[in-house]
């Protein structure tokens, strides 16, 4: 078993009565609420919760990224990562993640993971979220009949841009690049970083996981009873493919 400190970076200081005159902590918080000198406390006292944790022994931290939530304070989790990068010496770190479709370039991606895992000596963990309606289609503005084609396209750009060793041009359906050549290159190249896939339960992500032999990462806002339920499912899911119960593939 492997134990992993997860940090949100919710905004700690919403009123009292929120839930009474508030309809939401997504897409539409009034930005009245939000109080930039307070903030830069938050981040300050999140990062050494998350630095702590890397001192006293958890096998990684994790970050996450979200867009105009007040529960999750973290649009750019690189930022977060980098810093943790320089301050902690053996902890793995795991960015759960960046979500894929909302960047243009995708190598972007590449090239910002990369910088990670140099910077902190090869402790990156990849996480490509398919992402939320609420950060990829409201706040975004993404398509969500197109979210999951941008998204395998993106993530199949990312990874050759992270393996292939020559200067190539990508043609796809909604990026074209005639020059891919990023640096820096990540440390782990064996063949690439880690990738691991942040889902709420999708029976598409499952299988595609199965497919990528990727890590599924059920992230338990609801408690352990929904996410008993939800991984139950997803172990089914892999008995039928002809997977083993490995969490770690």
């Amino acid at each position: 078993m492997k134990l992993m400190w997860f940090h949100l970076m919710p905004y700690t200081e919403l009123p009292d009565d929120f839930n009474q005159k508030h309809p939401s902590v997504w897409v539409d918080i009034h930005s009245s609420l939000f109080d930039p000198r307070r903030a830069h406390h938050m981040y300050n006292d999140f990062m050494d919760e998350l630095e702590f944790a890397a001192e006293v022994g958890f096998d990684a931290v994790c970050v996450n990224e979200h867009h105009s939530n007040g529960y999750g304070l973290m649009p750019s989790p690189n930022l977060i990562a980098s810093s943790l990068a320089r301050r902690t010496t053996d902890t793995a770190l795991c960015v759960m993640g960046n979500s894929l479709a909302l960047y243009n370039p995708p190598t972007r991606v590449a090239e910002e993971f990369a910088m990670i895992d140099c910077i902190s000596g090869g402790r990156l963990i990849a996480g490509f979220p398919v992402g939320s309606p609420m950060d990829t289609c409201f706040a975004y503005g993404q398509n969500p009949s197109l979210l999951r084609e941008r998204y395998y396209e993106a993530h199949d750009l990312v990874k050759k841009a992270w393996t292939e060793k020559e200067t190539f041009a990508f043609s796809g359906r909604f990026n074209q690049q005639r020059y891919v050549n990023i640096w820096p290159r990540p440390i782990q190249s064996d063949p690439h970083p880690p990738i691991w896939i942040p889902g709420g339960g999708s029976i598409e992500t499952w299988r595609w996981c199965a497919e990528m032999d990727y890590v599924y990462c059920y992230l338990s806002y609801y408690g352990y009873k929904a996410g008993q339920t939800t991984m139950q499912g997803f172990w089914n899911e892999m008995a039928k493919l002809g997977k083993d119960r490995n969490p770690y593939r």
